[in-house]
This record gives C-alpha cells, structure tokens and sequence, in this order.
C-alpha cells in the first residue's frame, strides 16, 4: 500500500519550505520566545501563531498556506496552546528546513583545510622531516656520484 503524500505533515513541511530563509529563522526565534497557539492569530492569554511570532522576530512575511497548515497538522477547531509535540515537530521541521540550505562545498572545504593542517602539525610534532633530508640527501648523492664519474673521466 503506497503512502499519502498529502499528509498534514507533509503539508506543513511544504509550507515551511516555501517560506524565506529569514522568515524561518525568525519564526524559530519566535516559537522559543512566545507562547504558541493554534487555530487563531492571538488570544487574550498572549499567545501568538508562529507566523506572528516570525513577524515580531524580523521575518516580515505574509504566507496563509503555513496558517493553513499549521491548523490543519494540529486539527485545531478553536483557538488553544500549542502542544508540546506540535512544538517539537514545528521546530524539528523548521531546524531541517534552515538546515538543508546549508552551504556543505564550504563546510567540506573547511574540513579538509582543517584535516591537512592537523596532519601537518602531527608530521612536525611526530619529527617526519627527517623524510624530506633523505630525499635531499639522495639528491646530493647522485650529484657528486656524477662529478665522480665525470672527474674519473677526464683523468683517463
């Protein structure tokens, strides 16, 4: 049996992928600061949607498709407080979402600058150096092994 793609979930991960990167990390903001609620825009006690939340934290955007999801992932038939598995999953999807936009070519960069300074300084602690006065000294070796078989020469 194949999976619904139009889940409640799925919808509202759709909407927060839609949402300006801005947006998403000032309503991350706002759902940490404020007391979150489903089903309205306020209540009287306080508590503010994610979106105004968002809104109150910088991210000035307008975007019904998330209220509407966001009601209809918590199946809100009044204004109440968000649970704290509602809360768990919004900022879980939001942290992914902010996430995904992440720049890996750069943090790979960085981490393969990181390893081979590390291995550098590992060679230079452990005294590897010594690997690179051989090479040096072979090098002088065969050089005056040449001046030797050309002065050996010219004696003849």
């Amino acid at each position: 049996m194949r999976a619904r793609r139009d889940t409640p979930l799925n919808d509202l991960r759709l909407a927060i992928d839609c949402l300006p990167l801005r947006t998403r990390e000032a309503m991350l903001e706002g759902i940490r600061a404020n007391d979150i609620i489903v089903g309205a825009y306020s209540d009287r006690d306080g508590g503010v949607c994610p979106m105004l939340a968002a809104h109150r934290h910088g991210g000035r955007t307008s975007f019904v498709s998330f209220a509407h999801a966001w009601d209809r992932f918590s199946g809100a038939k009044r204004a109440r407080r968000a649970t704290a598995r509602e809360l768990h999953v919004l900022t879980a999807q939001l942290e992914d979402s902010i996430l995904s936009e992440a720049d890996l070519g750069g943090a790979i960069a960085d981490h393969q600058r990181i390893a081979r300074e590390r291995k550098t300084q590992e060679a230079r602690r452990v005294g590897l150096g010594w690997l690179s006065e051989r090479r040096a000294d072979a090098a002088a070796e065969g050089a005056l092994a040449q001046v030797e078989r050309r002065r050996h020469l010219v004696k003849r």
